[in-house]
């Protein structure tokens, strides 16, 4: 068990004071909790997507069933750049955050 700190000892400075980059990042991932989680899905898929359309490629440039390998491709090239185009989406959005609450902070402080 801790002790109870007394009256007379100094506090830390709040982490608004001490680390404000760090307070605008927890902040911001405060707002959006599963930012991380859908990040993880997007590489995870797009990574599978990519995986596909080597696979589908490679079976195009063959010859092998091209009627049933180009839509294929074509589908794992759109998940490719669906994810793509959904990380860059959420890496702006949390950005945006992250400025808005520096900005927040600024003003506080002005």
């Amino acid at each position: 068990m801790s002790e109870p700190q007394r009256p007379d000892t100094p506090q830390p400075p709040p982490l608004r004071q001490s680390d404000p980059e760090k307070y605008a990042y927890l902040r911001a991932e405060a707002t959006a909790p599963y930012r991380g989680f859908r990040q993880f899905i997007y590489v995870a898929f797009g990574a599978s997507g990519f995986v596909g359309g080597i696979f589908f490629l490679a079976q195009f440039m063959a010859g092998r069933e091209v009627d049933t390998a180009l839509p294929n491709l074509a589908l794992q090239a759109g998940v490719v750049a669906l994810m793509v185009t959904l990380w860059r989406w959420e890496q702006r959005s949390k950005d945006k955050a992250i400025a808005a609450i520096r900005k927040r902070e600024r003003q506080r402080n002005s």
